[in-house]
């Protein structure tokens, strides 16, 4: 009891743990999860490679049993069961999952598409011509060996790594606390690679990088992109964007399929087709119809994604590479271990590592087989001694009592060659001089090698094998020496062997380097349409089909275009590309930004979301005008308030406005933005008030001034007067005047005389008791079509050219019959390419004028437009 208390020890549990942990984590990176440089290969993958070698399973051999591979790795090298070895050894057999197999497999290994591989005892494997170019030489003291776990047989710490596996067929592995995540590369680049670092052993990554442009996966698909590559072949981490590769084919009737021939590495077919599969069903790719696995033997890889008849093929694209499996990164981490520590090593370290070792491997080669050699003619040195002295050498053989003495007598005798003995004259130089001197005796190793000579070898056929075998020995003696005194030599055996492999197992590369991919605009998810957005007085928003309103003649009634609140009517409408800019402009001289695939898209007869939930106005702020933006070109921003004040500011300043908005002009206590419009600088503008009073100047008269700018009279207003709109004058077109009860007229521009800025204006329609007063202002053609809206929801859209051209100071036709009690509050223009082809637009429409909203105290009708 006294021995046991003594082997009693107090140690706290948390560095006991500690230790005990620490342990376990080496074991983990050393012995399980990461890569030797060397070879490539984890020991689990060593083991079977050295187990299948002892079955001599060459790629010329019958296949034998999973299960007799596993169970001799299990009980001879690794000792944690056959049911660990076996999935190695799947993964070691997969084409899609190592760029050159190691092993041949019979039978079902699985498949890309996630299903797992029959249970060892129904397959069959052996190993392929690369995986011999892995074990050559591991006979002639090329490697280290240590013994195995049982310390019954001993097992290579590293295999001499011909084949540079690492590089070729990358590596994965998870340990404690780090993880390696090598890719695989193109054979025939790497072996260029290694002989170009050799010729010139201070190139840098970038230069490698042109004979090794990137990684090339055994699935193929696209890296997008060299900046993740780049950083990666330098620090040894980087992240790689792949695609998959897709392409078009049609079908009947007009329709489109996506067609997916390659995926990205380590991502299951399976996988991806569920993933699209469920990004349509939540709606996030709507035009998909059908999506089927079409795969077989001939083409391992077909998905195919079928199309909606009006789908747009490549926004479905972007869709499938933003939403599915279709597009993903691969992250690179070079860790392996180097000189048994785990490393982080770039490009040109995994390389030197790959001519390191094989310098270590040709020198342990070359010094084994030169020891073999000579020791072999020191053998045959004694034979041709004997030979030369047979009749000497038989009596004392024959004399002596047992091979023992005869062993010691045979060492004892000198012996010499006679000079006059031609046979000889063939041999070494230096060997001849030596056996013609005197007092040469034979080693134990000679002795016993005479002893054991058959008599067939004292024939004079015999006698000349030995004499040839000797000289060619010498001349390989000396060809070792020269490889273990010249470096030089030495690179130049590794690189034949780069040669020669490039020759037999070089392949074409399979994944393609594209451009760079930046992150993924919505606007690339979203196919462009045409479509009409309305506001209401309350702030609710929408977005609907232009085809959601049918055309109709003029003086009709129009269909119903919102379901308004109590106390709520619609106030503007305009008609815009789902890719476009929305410019909210305030009442209080503040603009938002938007996009109006951010507006929620809407029913023609439902009410909208609450602008509120879109945008951070502030308290008492409106929008009051609405301008579409497609791009922000070098054009300018055209502004009118109610107090008559106009002000220019370069497109470019509102092109990145902040969520809470940003000032867009400086307005008086008692002023509001009205409305704005894009001009291009030499522009004439028209201001129209209220009281039908309209004046026409030009735009050169106005400065351009920045965002936070009052302005400059544009107008001198009368009593109880204000500016309800402005637009841009064009020679082109004429100008149309909308009052609130429903009549209006179209004018020439020439009607309006060109006046200096700030004067009074002249006549632009009577507004007497029948029009009411004036609630828009249009520059219109007669390809144009008008969309206008009551106060009650009603909408009517008729053709420009309906509506005559009239005078200036007259009270114009009827353009809506609202019903009783109803007002016009918005009209809006739309143009040629938006209307006609059933109410489509293409992606490079014109820009068309900015909305107006007329706004006073007393909340009369304002308007929009696109």
């Amino acid at each position: 009891m006294a021995a046991e208390a003594q082997d009693i020890r107090n140690v706290r549990i948390t560095e006991e743990m500690q230790d005990s942990y620490l342990i376990y984590a080496m074991s983990t990176l050393m012995d399980r999860a990461l890569p030797d440089v060397r070879d490539g290969l984890k020991p689990s993958q060593r083991r079977i490679l050295v187990a299948m070698n002892d079955l001599r399973l060459g790629p010329r051999s019958k296949h034998r049993k999973c299960a007799k591979i596993a169970g001799d790795t299990s009980g001879n090298y690794h000792p944690h069961g056959e049911q660990v070895v076996y999935p190695t050894l799947v993964r070691m057999a997969q084409p899609w999952a190592m760029r050159h197999p190691l092993i041949d497999g019979q039978g079902n290994f699985g498949t890309i598409d996630g299903d797992p591989a029959a249970a060892m005892r129904y397959t069959e494997a052996r190993m392929t011509a690369p995986t011999m170019e892995v074990l050559e030489d591991l006979n002639l003291g090329t490697v280290d060996f240590a013994p195995n776990y049982d310390e019954t047989r001993t097992e290579p710490l590293v295999l001499p790594g011909k084949f540079p596996n690492l590089l070729v067929n990358g590596s994965t592995g998870i340990a404690v606390s780090m993880a390696t995540n090598m890719p695989p590369h193109n054979l025939a680049e790497v072996c260029d690679a290694i002989v170009a670092l050799m010729e010139n052993p201070n190139s840098t990554v970038d230069e490698l990088m042109k004979i090794i442009p990137g990684p090339d996966f055994p699935t193929g698909g696209q890296i997008c992109g060299r900046s993740g590559i780049q950083q990666g072949y330098n620090t040894g981490r980087g992240h790689l964007t792949v695609r998959a590769r897709l392409h078009i084919e049609e079908m009947r009737g007009g329709r489109v399929m996506i067609v997916v021939d390659e995926i990205p590495y380590q991502i299951l077919k399976n996988t991806i087709t569920e993933r699209i599969a469920q990004a349509v069903k939540d709606g996030r790719i709507p035009d998909v119809a059908d999506i089927r696995d079409e795969s077989d033997r001939k083409k391992p890889i077909r998905l195919v994604v079928e199309l909606k008849r009006e789908a747009n093929e490549q926004v479905v694209i972007n869709q499938l590479y933003r939403f599915t499996p279709l597009q993903s990164t691969f992250g690179i981490i070079n860790i392996a271990l180097v000189d048994r520590r785990p490393q982080t090593l770039n490009l040109k370290q995994l390389l030197q590592a790959y001519i390191d070792h094989r310098k270590e491997v040709i020198r342990r080669r070359t010094a084994f087989l030169l020891n073999r050699a000579q020791r072999r003619a020191h053998i045959l040195e004694g034979l041709i001694l004997a030979v030369g002295c047979i009749d000497e050498i038989i009596e004392l053989i024959r004399s002596s009592p047992d091979p023992a003495v005869a062993k010691e007598r045979l060492m004892a005798k000198p012996l010499r060659l006679p000079e006059q003995v031609a046979l000889f004259k063939s041999l070494p130089e230096a060997f001849a001089a030596a056996a013609t001197k005197e007092d040469q005796h034979l080693s134990g190793a000679q002795a016993e090698a005479i002893l054991t000579m058959q008599l067939q070898r004292l024939t004079g056929l015999e006698i000349e094998k030995l004499l040839r075998e000797y000289v060619k020995l010498y001349e390989e003696i000396e060809g070792y020496e020269a490889i273990l005194r010249d470096e030089a030599l030495v690179l130049d055996i590794i690189r034949e062997d780069l040669f020669e492999l490039k020759e037999k197992y070089g392949q074409p590369r399979r994944t393609e380097i594209v451009g760079e991919v930046q992150d993924f605009r919505l606007d690339q998810l979203i196919a462009e349409e045409t479509v009409v957005v309305t506001v209401s007085h309350q702030g609710y928003i929408k977005r609907t089909t232009v085809d959601a309103y049918r055309r109709q003649g003029r003086g009709g009634r129009g269909v119903i275009g919102g379901d308004r609140k109590e106390g709520d009517f619609l106030e503007d409408i305009f008609v815009v590309s789902t890719h476009d800019y929305l410019l909210f402009f305030t009442n209080r001289g503040r603009v938002y930004w938007l996009r109006v695939y951010d507006i929620p898209s809407m029913g023609r007869t439902s009410r909208g979301r609450s602008i509120a939930n879109l945008l951070k106005l502030q308290s008492q702020e409106r929008a009051t005008s609405v301008l579409r933006v497609s791009q922000f070109q070098e054009l300018f921003i055209m502004m009118a308030t109610a107090r008559g004040i106009v002000k220019k500011t370069p497109l470019g300043a509102f092109s990145r406005p902040r969520p809470s908005g940003i000032i867009a002009v400086n307005l008086d206590p008692d002023d509001s933005l009205i409305g704005c419009a894009l001009s291009s600088g030499s522009d004439e503008v028209i201001l129209a008030t209220r009281r039908g009073l309209a004046i026409r100047f030009s735009e050169q008269n106005v400065r351009a001034m920045g965002r936070t700018a009052r302005g400059v009279k544009g107008i001198s207003l009368g009593r109880d007067d204000q500016v309800v709109a402005m637009a841009i004058a064009k020679p082109s077109g004429t100008l149309l005047t909308v009052c609130e009860n429903g009549y209006g007229k179209r004018t020439a521009f020439d009607q309006y005389r060109l006046q200096g800025r700030g004067g009074k204006g002249v006549i632009n329609i009577r507004t007497t008791q029948r029009n009411g007063q004036v609630v828009g202002l249009k520059t219109v053609t007669d390809e144009d079509e008008l969309m206008m809206i009551t106060v009650n929801g009603m909408m009517l859209r008729t053709p420009i050219a309906g509506v005559r051209v009239i005078g200036r100071a007259t009270q114009g036709v009827r353009l809506i019959r609202p019903q009783q009690g109803d007002k016009v509050v918005a009209v809006a223009r739309i143009a040629k390419d938006q209307h006609e082809s059933n109410g489509q637009q293409g992606p490079d429409d014109e820009q068309q004028d900015a909305p107006e909203r007329p706004e006073n105290d007393d909340a009369e009708p304002q308007t929009g437009e696109k």
